[in-house]
């Protein structure tokens, strides 16, 4: 009798066992599948959570969970503050998220895209104790305590979100977030449009080029394109561009102070670039001064004081650009006399 009870024991023992996995199991399979559901009825495939489902997907779900979560902390009344940049962090994450997810053709469950409003979720601002934006925090498998287990993004990578973030991703997740589908600029309707206003203009055009009296056959708008690209190129426009990068910043500490020159490497504000920009500009017209007009004056006084004032202008122009690298950099550029002059 006594090893029948034990037989019923163990039998009941593994029974219990399994019912309980197989209970687990059915509910974090639910939580995927209303994750999935979510993430399909969401134009860009990012979630929006608030106080409820955090409370579902992650706070009353045991640990370890069979996603990871990955919060972008959002305040639409905070849209309006340029410093901040929520409205092209939004988008740049929504990107992410919806390339990411077209890459994997809609099958992964092992990593959705969230958002929190501030408005909608205070509660939840406070158990990832989030005081400023932006912020980004990833909800791993084992994450139990909001504010100690989960891992925030940097701030520095807010500057280039896209390339920061999937680095991120693929750094803590081990997952492979792939190509980034950017938008395209012009859509099908506009390039049909711009098409058929170009074959009504070409005859007109053609007509104005055959007769030499288009604005390119003038030799000062050559000139100025050629001073405009050169701007453009050694003020850094295109990564301002790209990068989306502000003009300037507002003081955190003193919202009546402006920041035109950020310290710090891979950051570029607008002003900060354009200022640059002028400086090399100044160089590269004195260079085309000294060559181009210099060489024809006669008077040799004059030739010398052009001369003297060009290499005077230029050598300040460089050393200003150089300080400000020393600046931002922390690294010091200094010069040498060769030693046999010592």
């Amino acid at each position: 009798m006594a090893i029948s009870y034990i037989h019923l024991f163990i039998l009941s023992f593994i029974s219990t066992s399994r019912f309980l996995v197989i209970s687990k199991a059915g509910a974090e399979s639910e939580l995927v599948a209303y994750l999935l559901t979510l993430q399909s009825q969401s134009e860009s495939g990012v979630i929006h959570l608030n106080d409820r489902t955090v409370s579902k997907f992650i706070t009353s779900t045991k640990t370890p969970r069979p996603y990871s979560l990955l919060i972008f902390f959002d305040a639409i009344p905070l849209h309006d503050k340029s410093d901040l940049r929520l409205p092209v962090l939004v988008h740049d994450f929504a990107l992410v998220a919806s390339s990411f997810i077209a890459n994997h053709n809609g099958s992964n469950t092992k990593l959705f895209f969230c958002d929190l409003e501030f408005r909608e979720s205070q509660s939840s601002f406070k158990l990832f104790d989030v005081n400023s934006l932006p912020n980004i925090y990833l909800v791993g498998p084992d994450a139990e305590s909001l504010k100690d287990d989960t891992e925030q993004m940097e701030q520095s990578g807010f500057t280039r979100l896209i390339e920061s973030l999937v680095e991120f991703i693929e750094s803590r997740t081990q997952l492979t977030v792939g190509p980034i589908h950017h938008s395209p600029v012009i859509s099908k309707k506009q390039m049909v449009l711009i098409i058929g206003f170009l074959l009504i203009w070409s005859p007109f055009a053609a007509r104005k080029i055959f007769a030499g009296e288009t604005m390119f056959h003038n030799p000062r708008i050559w000139l100025s394109g050629a001073i405009f690209v050169y701007f453009f190129s050694v003020s850094g426009a295109m990564h301002i561009i790209i990068r989306k990068m502000p003009m300037f910043l507002m003081d955190r500490e003193d919202p009546n102070k402006l920041i035109f020159f950020y310290q710090g490497t891979g950051v570029q504000l607008g002003l900060e670039g354009f200022m640059v920009g002028f400086l090399y500009t100044i160089v590269g017209l004195l260079l085309a001064v000294v060559t181009h007009v210099l060489v024809y004056v006669k008077d040799l006084k004059t030739k010398r004081i052009g001369m003297l004032f060009s290499i005077f202008v230029s050598f300040w122009a460089v050393k200003q650009v150089i300080f400000l690298d020393n600046w931002k950099t922390r690294y010091a550029i200094h010069g040498f006399w060769p030693s046999r002059w010592n």
